[in-house]
């Protein structure tokens, strides 16, 4: 874990380095002072020696001004280098998400994520910032002041020792009870995440349903089990604060009275004596410094955990040693393939496919909703790996490919579409960053996208809100295949994109393909049988299997579920939806 973390440092490990040193040179200078102001009285002032103070004040004036100079410089270098630290943790996490498959993700789940992405890092750089800082300034600080005690006078430095090991002690058992709180609290953040991004990526559902107090309370909920656990944390850690504060005035007074009693006896000096205090609170300071940066390592070993799991985390697809970079053609292959999304399932999704498509042809699929036919086109992309059997592309396994390369020649346009803040021109540049603005235009003519889009104020520069929420359901799909025919894919999937689309446009759509691009394999997914009846073949999905494969007239005569949903949709029962028998 702390490897990993580390390992992020890169180009700002020497700053980490030397941020430490300049931590080293101010504390040299703080206990050079005690010394020389020591030596001034009982020298300067006791002597009545002018020139000396004067000597002595100027050479305490430059070590004050090194030290000054030292820690602004200590400061400096911590800063970036705990800012750097973040930047590239952030950037690695990032990266390592891009290579995420979808059980990845779900493994952690979007709300963990985005935490560990925000929170948790910020938490490692505080506290790395704190490490760089005190972790280094203050026990050295605590020995060199130990050290000079004991150098004074041996009998009023035993009185420090027995102080720090007693708050040692009760830092310890503190710190301990401490770890647990801070353990459980983050794990928290991701529930209260969670509720906030389900919230506002569905304030229009919230609102139509006048859930809003349901959501404020599910909100408290989360942000009140955040709160308790924080104060039973800082419960302890306030408790050790006042306990240190009252040893530290408890060693003030007992060495006062000791070396007042041993001024009298002449066995110490007044200049000696202030000099012994003034180390007093270097150790008793720098221990509660130490008590801190305890407290920081606590609550970051938490959030280091956590980030050093998403950075070493694996996907489960990986490319070959030697992968191919190009698809022949558009040809597809299920040779016996099971599909589960949980490899340790009783029961697979997709139980034994075997199917056959030829380049070119356009197949429609169709199914009760749960029959697996988002499941089934989603291996084609190599979304998902198969459990068993092999799914073949252009006459290879879809394993043998370059991952980039073969979803830049499979296509698909999911279920849920998607657009990002942008003008329309960058969202359909997703397909193809070279495209250029006749390529856009001709992509969205086929997908019917150009025309609404000429009747927007700033057409193809029309900014796209985030989700796509100023346009429609419709817009968004057709939008969406435009940015997946820019690919210009030997394959295209369709997962009931047009479901929003009016039955003429879908027509005129599916046409512009045949016409555009004959050599491009078209499969589509729909409940209605408007949208396949005209495909080349059909695959009917029932339960996970292929019940049925064949032209809609073959399917028409032999297949009962097929000819119980056209019955459905276009006999006497035609508003019956796809789910409800004929």
């Amino acid at each position: 874990m702390v490897k990993t973390i580390l390992s992020q440092l890169k180009e700002f490990k020497l700053i980490a380095i030397t941020a430490p040193l300049w931590m080293v040179g101010e504390v040299i200078c703080e206990m050079i002072i005690p010394i020389l102001m020591g030596h001034m009285v009982d020298i300067g002032v006791s002597g009545g020696d002018m020139g000396y103070i004067v000597r002595t004040g100027l050479f305490m004036l430059f070590v004050a001004v090194l030290g000054l100079i030292c820690g602004c410089m200590g400061g400096y270098s911590r800063s970036k280098a705990a800012a750097g630290l973040s930047r590239n943790l952030r950037k690695a996490m990032h990266d390592n998400i891009q290579t995420f498959s979808f059980s990845n993700i779900d493994k952690f789940s979007t709300s963990g994520l985005v935490t560990r992405l925000t929170t948790d890092v910020t938490n490692i750089q505080n506290s790395f910032m704190m490490i760089l800082s005190m972790a280094v300034r203050a026990p050295m600080s605590m020995i060199v002041a130990m050290a000079m005690s004991f150098y004074l006078s041996p009998r009023i430095a035993t009185v420090y020792l027995i102080a720090v090991i007693f708050l040692m002690l009760v830092i310890g058992l503190f710190m301990k009870s401490t770890m647990v709180y801070f353990k459980q609290v983050f794990e928290k953040y991701d529930k209260l995440n969670e509720s906030v991004q389900e919230n506002v990526s569905a304030i229009r559902v919230v609102k139509a349903y006048v859930r809003e107090e349901h959501e404020d309370n599910k909100f408290e909920k989360a942000a009140t089990a955040i709160y308790s656990m924080f104060v039973k944390a800082e419960k302890r850690v306030a408790i050790a604060g006042p306990l240190m504060m009252f040893t530290v005035y408890s060693c003030i007074l007992l060495i006062s009275w000791m070396g007042a009693h041993m001024i009298v006896a002449g066995s110490l000096s007044t200049g000696t004596l202030m000099s012994l205090l003034t180390y007093c609170m270097n150790i008793l300071m720098s221990l509660m410094m130490v008590s801190m940066v305890f407290v920081m390592i606590t609550m970051s070993e938490a959030s280091a955990r956590r980030v050093s799991e998403v950075i070493n985390e694996k996907s489960d697809l990986t490319d070959p040693d030697v992968p191919v970079y190009e698809v022949k053609d558009g040809s597809i292959v299920f040779d016996h393939v099971d599909f589960a999304y949980d490899r340790n399932a009783d029961e697979p999704v997709l139980k034994d496919i075997n199917l056959s498509i030829n380049s070119g042809e356009s197949i429609g699929i169709i199914g009760a909703t749960g029959s697996a036919k988002s499941s089934l086109v989603s291996l084609i992309s190599r979304l998902y790996d198969v459990t068993k059997g092999a799914v073949k592309v252009g006459g290879l396994d879809v394993r043998d490919y370059n991952m980039e390369a073969l979803r830049n020649q499979v296509a698909v346009v999911l279920q849920k579409n998607e657009l990002f803040s942008g003008s329309i021109y960058d969202n359909l540049r997703w397909g193809n960053p070279e495209a250029t603005d006749e390529d856009c235009r001709w992509a969205a003519k086929l997908a019917c996208a150009d025309e609404f889009v000429e009747k927007m104020p700033q057409g193809y520069n029309t900014y796209i809100e985030q989700g796509g929420s100023n346009v429609s359901g419709g817009q968004k799909q057709r939008l969406c295949i435009a940015r997946a025919l820019l690919k210009k894919p030997k394959v295209l999937i369709l997962d009931d994109s047009t479901s929003a689309v009016d039955t003429a446009t879908d027509a005129i759509i599916r046409n512009a393909f045949i016409r555009e691009l004959p050599s491009m394999t078209r499969l589509i997914i729909a409940q209605r049988i408007s949208s396949v009846m005209e495909c080349d073949r059909i695959i009917v999905m029932d339960n996970g299997k292929v019940a049925d494969f064949g032209s809609h007239e073959e399917l028409l005569g032999r297949c009962s579920i097929y000819s119980e949903v056209y019955e459905s949709q276009t006999g006497a029962n035609a508003d019956a939806d796809f789910d409800e028998p004929a």
